[in-house]
C-alpha cells in the first residue's frame, strides 16, 4: 500500500469525518481518479511530438498513455478529425495515491518561484485541476533532453464541495497559498 493512502486510512479519514460530522464512512471523501493530459498541437506537423509526449507521461505516470483524436475539422488550426492531438492517462487506487504523493512531495517543490498552488481551481463538485507549464518538473525527467510539455493533472474526488475537497486535498500535503 503507498504511503499516502495508508496515512489517508489511519489518520485523514477520521479527521474528515468528525470535520464534516460524516456518519456513513461511505460519503467521506477520498480520491477516485487522477487524470494526466498533455495537448500536443505541434504533433499535427511533426509526429515526433506526439511520440515525444507518450513516452514522458509513461515515464511520469508508470502507465501507458492513450492517444486523444480531434473530433472535429478545425481548419485555422490545421488539425483534422481522427488527428492524434494529444496523450493521457487515467490513474486509478494505489496508482492515483502514489502519484499524489510524487506530486506534492517531490514535483511541486521544485517547480521555480513556487508560491503555492490555487484555491480557485474547484469546479464546484469537488474536483481540482492543476496546470504544469513544463514537465521536466517531476523527478522522473531529470537527465532526459526533451521538449517541454505542458500538462494538465486532474483530481477527481467524491467530495460532494470544494469545502470538503480543499480540506481532503490540505490534509494530504498540498500547499495551497494563503488567503489574501
Amino acid at each position: 500500500m503507498s504511503r499516502l493512502k495508508e496515512l489517508y486510512k489511519s489518520k485523514i479519514k477520521n479527521e474528515l469525518a468528525k470535520e464534516f460530522d460524516i456518519k456513513n464512512v461511505n460519503a467521506i471523501p477520498q480520491i477516485k481518479k487522477v487524470v494526466v493530459n498533455a495537448g500536443v498541437g505541434r504533433a499535427t506537423q511533426d509526429s515526433k511530438y506526439l511520440v515525444e509526449a507518450e513516452e514522458a507521461l509513461v515515464s511520469i505516470t508508470g502507465q501507458k498513455a492513450v492517444k486523444n483524436v480531434a473530433k472535429k475539422s478545425i481548419a485555422g488550426f490545421k488539425i483534422r478529425e481522427g488527428n492524434a492531438i494529444g496523450v493521457s492517462v487515467t490513474l486509478r487506487n494505489e496508482m492515483a495515491y502514489e502519484f499524489i504523493d510524487r506530486l506534492v512531495n517531490a514535483t511541486l517543490p521544485r517547480i521555480r518561484d513556487f508560491r503555492g498552488i490555487k484555491r480557485t481551481a474547484f469546479d464546484g463538485n469537488g474536483n481540482y485541476s492543476i496546470g504544469i507549464k513544463e514537465h521536466t518538473v517531476f523527478p522522473e525527467m531529470i537527465g532526459k533532453e526533451v521538449n517541454p510539455i505542458s500538462l494538465q493533472v486532474n483530481i477527481e474526488t467524491s467530495a460532494k464541495n470544494n469545502e470538503e475537497a480543499l480540506a481532503l486535498l490540505r490534509a494530504m500535503g498540498f500547499p495551497f497559498k494563503a488567503e489574501e
